[in-house]
C-alpha cells in the first residue's frame, strides 16, 4: 500500500520556466503558503518578479537543474519544452510528480497523436511525413487544404504549413524539413467551433474538468475564450469526459489542456495536448470557485481540489505586444460602457519588459451576464483594432 505524499503549505514549489504560466502560479501558490524557485535563462522573467529565488540559466544545464533541485519540496514545468533529458535527471533527484513521460509525449506530435487514440479518443487523421514523394501522395489521399506541421518545437502557428495546392508540396516539404525533426500531415476539418477542456488530476486519482471554453483565434494565436461555450450541454459533457478519459490514461499529475475541434454534425476531434495551465484557462483566475493555477498547485502537491464551478459567464480576450499601449491609455479612464451592461474588467499583465507586436503581454477578464455583449464590447473598443474581424 503506498503513501500519500503530500506537500503542505510552507514548503517549496520548484518551476522549470520562468514564463507568465509559471508568474500566475505562483501568484496563486504564494496565497496558499508555498514559496517557489524558477529556472529561466531571461534576466529577471515574469516568474522569477515573484519567486522567492531565480536561477538564471539555460533549461538544459545539468548543474542549475541540480541547484532547483536542491531547493525544491516539490518540481513542476511551466510549458512543454522543457529538456526532458533534465526532468528525467530531476525525478532521480527530486520529487517531480508529473514525471517525465508525459512531457516525452507531448513534445512529440506523433507521440501524442497516438497517445490519444490509445486512450480511446479520436484525432484527425494523420500519418508521418518522410519526403516530399510521399507528402504528393498523401496530399491527393486527404485532399485539399490539409496541414503539414513538424512533430516539434511549434506553437502559436509556428511549424506548420497549410497546404491549398499541390503546387506547395515541394516548397512545403523543404521548407518545415528545416526543422530537423519529422513531419506529420493532418487531414484538414472543417470545424464549427474551437473548444478546449482542462482538466486536473492529482496523485490519489481524484479528477475534475473545467468548464469548456470556445476559443476563437488570430493569425495562429488564441485572441479570446468564451465561457460557457456557445454548444449544447450534450457536447459540453462529451467534451469534459473526453479530457478525463485522456487524463486518466496518460496518468496526468498537474493539468492538462485538451484542445478539439467541432463539426458542424457535432463531431469532436482532439486536436492537441499541453500537460501545464493553458492561455485559454486564465478565464478561471477570475470566473471560476478555483483558478487553473491554484487547480495546479492543489494537484502536484496532492491536496484535495477544489471546485472548478463557474460563478460568472466571461470572456477572456488576450493582449499583444501592440495593445500594451491602448491598454494602459485605457485602463487610466473611467470606462462608462461597463457599467451600463454589467460588465466587469480584470486587467492582468505579465511583467513582460519589452512589448513586441504579436507577443502575449497579458490578459482581460471580462465578466459578464452576456457573453455576446462582451464580444461586442471587444470589438468596439480601441485597444484590438487589429483583431476586429476575430
Amino acid at each position: 500500500m503506498s503513501t500519500r505524499r503530500v506537500i503542505e503549505p510552507g514548503r517549496t514549489i520548484g518551476v522549470l520556466g520562468g514564463g507568465q504560466l509559471g508568474r500566475m502560479m505562483a501568484l496563486a501558490g504564494r496565497n496558499m503558503g508555498y514559496r517557489f524557485v524558477t529556472l529561466d535563462p531571461t534576466p529577471d522573467s515574469p516568474c522569477g518578479q515573484v519567486a522567492d529565488l531565480q536561477i538564471k540559466a539555460p533549461y538544459h544545464d545539468v548543474e542549475a537543474a541540480k541547484q532547483l533541485a536542491a531547493q525544491s519540496d516539490v518540481i513542476t514545468y511551466e510549458f512543454e519544452n522543457v529538456d526532458a533529458e533534465v526532468t528525467a535527471l530531476l525525478m532521480r533527484d527530486s520529487y517531480v510528480p508529473q514525471g517525465s513521460q508525459l512531457l516525452y509525449t507531448t513534445q512529440h506530435r506523433l507521440r501524442e497523436k497516438r497517445a490519444i487514440e490509445a486512450a480511446g479518443v479520436q484525432v484527425a487523421p494523420y500519418v508521418e511525413i518522410v519526403s516530399a514523394e510521399q507528402l504528393r501522395t498523401e496530399v491527393e489521399r486527404f485532399g485539399t487544404p490539409c496541414v503539414l506541421k513538424t512533430a516539434m518545437g511549434g506553437y502559436d502557428g509556428k511549424g506548420q504549413w497549410v497546404i491549398r495546392t499541390l503546387a506547395e508540396v515541394d516548397e512545403a516539404f523543404a521548407t518545415l524539413s528545416r526543422a530537423r525533426t519529422d513531419l506529420v500531415l493532418e487531414k484538414f476539418i472543417a470545424f464549427e467551433r474551437e473548444l478546449s477542456v482542462i482538466a486536473a488530476r492529482n496523485p490519489s486519482g481524484e479528477v475534475v474538468t473545467f468548464p469548456v471554453a470556445e476559443n476563437i483565434h488570430v493569425n495562429n494565436i488564441l485572441h479570446a475564450s468564451i465561457v460557457p461555450a456557445r454548444i449544447s450541454c450534450e457536447i459540453a459533457e462529451r467534451a469534459e469526459q473526453m479530457a478525463q478519459k485522456i487524463a486518466a490514461a496518460l496518468g496526468v499529475i498537474g493539468l492538462l489542456a485538451v484542445e478539439m475541434f467541432l463539426t458542424a454534425d457535432g463531431e469532436l476531434f482532439v486536436n492537441e495536448l499541453a500537460p501545464r495551465p493553458h492561455n485559454s484557462g486564465h478565464y478561471t483566475m477570475d470566473a471560476c470557485r478555483t483558478s487553473q493555477f491554484e487547480q495546479h498547485v492543489r494537484a502536484i502537491c496532492d491536496l484535495p481540489l477544489g471546485s472548478p464551478a463557474l460563478l460568472t459567464p466571461v470572456v477572456m480576450v488576450n493582449l499583444l505586444g501592440q495593445h500594451v499601449a491602448p491598454t494602459l491609455a485605457w485602463s487610466q479612464t473611467r470606462d462608462a460602457s461597463l457599467d451600463g451592461a454589467g460588465l466587469t474588467a480584470k486587467l492582468h499583465l505579465y511583467g513582460k519588459q519589452e512589448a513586441k507586436a504579436q507577443r502575449k503581454m497579458g490578459h482581460i477578464n471580462l465578466l459578464c451576464a452576456d457573453v455576446e455583449y462582451a464580444l461586442s464590447w471587444i470589438k468596439q473598443s480601441n485597444i484590438w483594432e487589429d483583431q476586429h474581424d476575430a
